[in-house]
């Protein structure tokens, strides 16, 4: 659904964070500067550097970097630039007199091959379409991919000589030996059917983009289609002409109709495609489609509607023939995710599973019989990072010093041996070599903006890329005020993690206002031992002007366990709202807060909270802004929805019973609305019913909304801006 999302510190010196703390503190007095808006949103001057374009090479001991318009490779051990691979001059068409500019670029399996991707439009949160261009590395050459408009998805086949993307809802390939373009698919329609690409509600709860793959040997494409011809269709209003523009788009809400899909294989070969069996039930998912490291067994992904029946079912690439080789239920609901790995040789299968309670990795084999849990312990495994298949080590992210933090970690499938790589505690962020035997890591702690650090197998620095040293020194400058965890427990005995942010002259006899950052969403967290630069450095600025900032996680986030993640099943707001009062019940009975000056703020899943307590909480919270919030789940898209409610039909009441519209009575304090016209994904008729409901209560409220903006509300040189200069004039004349 929503998504949430960077410190320093430079490893050069032995200062610890308590001492950047310290550092900050005895120049606060002699500030000349302070944190404004214009450097966070006019001048981006708190946007830390970070490493782009990125890509290991084959070799496992080079990687290369793009550079202004070239291409350059570097040694993981040194750090040295070892050549150019392509200049920018070699990118100029031949028509043309300008290099192209190129958004992203991929390899070839052989490196002999470059995929540039230029033009990039975005389609929705993650979608995009673009002008592609291949680049032969043996005989200089640049093409274009396709002259018969713009593609998505271009994806090199596994030796290289081909390349598959979508156009118009439709499948192709170019052969880049004959040039031929070869149409796979031909009834591709815009809102009725896609080919080899997901619609509006796959892309956003499933999160994939690609719906093809080609087989390991490159004989075949197997694809997913998606038809949505019974899928109802949403309006959204783009303004600035004499007659505004109506955009339609398919948008399956809770209850409702969603894409029937199938599952084909082409055969490039025969130029035939074949459909596979997947269930007579067309009221399912496929989520995911990838080819095992056969090259005729296909595996495909089953879900239940409720989405709390799993299947991996092989598929014979010839006969489109299915059988199931994993099957696992759930009580409530199993997420979807990418954390599955087939071994060579048809040896079997490892994929993440919270059937212990916690989510941990498994090894199967080929007819679906547990061969080991991989790993064990009151802790979540967050994400697979891949298999170095020669030593049998497997990679991965876990929560397991602390629910805060993302340690890097190995386990070896045939010992059981389990390793910590990681070395600094916060969030590590790696991305491996090929061969496994260098990684480059993005580390992150609460107080810390991204450090980036070349490291070797055993997790040793080897050299720093980035340490975004002079954000620090501006930071310390500016009066950085740092954030420090802490746990409460609720009235019902639950333990509650936490952040506080403290003005930088804090005094303990004086009272200070309150303002909660809320997301809470299930298996969300803002309570992360990693550094926000989103919201981050407002909240210092707010800091800086007498305000505490605090963020708690509470029932339904993640990294502590299955029952604690879903405790908020079928019930989605209510004990997320209880756990908000508690805290500020809690920040109430210290004596530093004012506690009739504590007011809150979230966007989207967040926004829905800040409404609910600004009207079923209301008698705890002064002010609130609610930033493109859901109102009521009937109007959320159903994959998200029913996940968590599931249908409208079967759990009605609390739908309605945990909607802010239902408590508008209630409502007493200073509440500022903000919704995106164009918003796409939580649909401003959320905050135009809760309008509604406030008004015909005769409740007085603030609102504010952007034209021709979508859920992230950025669009235009000055929109960000001006949404933080409103919130931030709301709160200063409200809390």
């Amino acid at each position: 659904m929503f998504k949430i999302k960077y410190l320093l510190f430079i490893l050069l010196t032995s200062t610890s964070i308590s001492g950047l703390a310290q550092k900050t503190k005895d120049y606060g007095e002699a500030l000349k500067t302070k944190i404004s808006l214009d450097d966070i949103w006019l001048k981006y001057a708190y946007y830390p550097e970070s490493v782009e374009g990125y890509n290991s090479m084959n070799d496992g001991i080079t990687y290369s970097l793009s550079n202004q318009g070239n291409i350059d490779i570097y040694s993981y051990k040194t750090g040295k630039l070892t050549k150019t691979l392509v200049d920018a001059v070699s990118f100029i068409p031949k028509d043309q007199k300008k290099a192209i500019e190129f958004d992203e670029y991929s390899f070839s399996s052989d490196e002999k091959r470059i995929l540039l991707a230029s033009n990039s439009k975005p389609i929705y949160r993650n979608s995009f379409s673009a002008d592609y261009w291949v680049y032969n590395l043996e005989s200089k050459a640049l093409q274009t991919l396709s002259n018969k408009g713009a593609q998505r998805l271009a994806t090199f086949s596994p030796n290289g000589d081909k390349v598959a993307f979508v156009r118009d809802n439709n499948l192709f390939y170019r052969d880049l030996i004959s040039n031929e373009e070869i149409q796979i698919t031909f009834d591709g329609q815009l809102n009725k059917i896609i080919n080899g690409a997901p619609d509006w509600v796959y892309e956003e709860e499933f999160s994939f983009t690609k719906a093809f793959e080609w087989s390991p040997d490159g004989n075949k494409i197997a694809f997913i289609r998606f038809d949505e011809s019974e899928v109802k269709e949403f309006d959204l209003t783009k303004y600035g002409e004499l007659y505004p523009k109506t955009i339609k788009y398919k948008y399956p809400k809770a209850g409702e109709a969603n894409s029937k899909v199938s599952v084909l294989i082409y055969d490039l070969g025969s130029r035939n495609s074949k459909k596979v069996d997947i269930g007579r039930n067309e009221d399912i998912y496929i989520p995911r489609i990838a080819w095992t490291t056969s090259n005729n067994v296909l595996s495909v992904q089953r879900l239940n509607r409720l989405q709390n029946k799993w299947e991996i079912l092989l598929v014979n690439g010839e006969t489109g023939n299915s059988q199931v080789a994993y099957n696992e239920e759930n009580k409530y609901y199993i997420d979807i995710t990418d954390n599955l790995i087939w071994l060579k040789n048809g040896e079997g299968f490892i994929i993440t599973s919270e059937q212990s309670g916690f989510n941990h990795i498994y090894l199967y084999d080929m007819k679906g019989q547990q061969v080991k849990q991989l790993t064990k312990g009151n802790f979540d495994v967050i994400e697979v990072k891949g298999l170095d298949s020669k030593s049998g080590n497997l990679y991965y992210i876990s929560a397991q010093t602390a629910p805060m933090n993302r340690d890097i970690m190995m386990v070896n499938i045939k010992s059981g041996k389990t390793t910590k790589i990681s070395n600094k505690e916060g969030t590590n962020s790696p991305q491996f070599s090929k061969g496994f035997k260098y990684f480059v890591n993005t580390f992150t702690d609460l107080n810390t903006p991204p450090f980036i650090s070349v490291n070797d197998e055993n997790g040793k620095e080897i050299y720093v890329l980035k340490d975004n040293a002079k954000l620090i020194k501006k930071m310390n400058i500016n009066g950085y005020s740092p954030a420090n965890f802490f746990k409460f427990n609720t009235k019902d005995n639950i333990s509650l993690n936490a952040w506080m942010i403290k003005p930088l002259d804090f005094d303990s006899t004086k009272r200070y206002p309150v303002l909660i950052y809320v997301y809470g969403g299930p298996g969300s967290q803002t309570v992360l031992n990693d550094w926000g630069w989103f919201n981050l450095i407002w909240f210092e600025m707010l800091a800086q002007n007498g305000y505490i900032i605090v963020s708690v996680d509470g029932r339904g986030t993640g990294a502590r366990g299955e029952e604690f993640k879903k405790s908020t099943y079928l019930n989605l707001g209510r004990q997320e709202t209880i756990d908000q009062i508690e805290a500020t019940k809690y920040l109430s009975s210290l004596g530093y807060v004012d506690s009739k000056r504590i007011g809150i703020f979230g966007w989207s899943y967040g926004g829905y909270m800040s409404a609910l307590c600004m009207t079923n909480g209301a008698n705890y919270f002064k002010a609130g802004i609610a930033v493109a919030p859901v109102t009521n789940w009937r109007y959320y898209d159903n994959i998200y929805t029913e996940r968590f409610m599931r249908t409208p039909q079967e759990n009605g009441d609390n739908y309605d019973v945990n909607s802010p519209i239902t408590h508008v009575d209630k409502f007493t304090g200073k509440f500022l609305l903000v919704h995106g016209v164009e918003d796409d994904n939580v649909h401003v008729q959320n905050s135009m019913d809760l309008v509604t409901a406030l008004v015909n209560k005769n409740k007085q409220f603030e609102m504010q909304f952007y034209p021709n903006n979508d859920h992230g509300i950025h669009n235009g040189r000055y929109t960000r801006y001006h949404l933080y200069k409103r919130m931030t004039d709301f709160i200063y004349l409200n809390l």
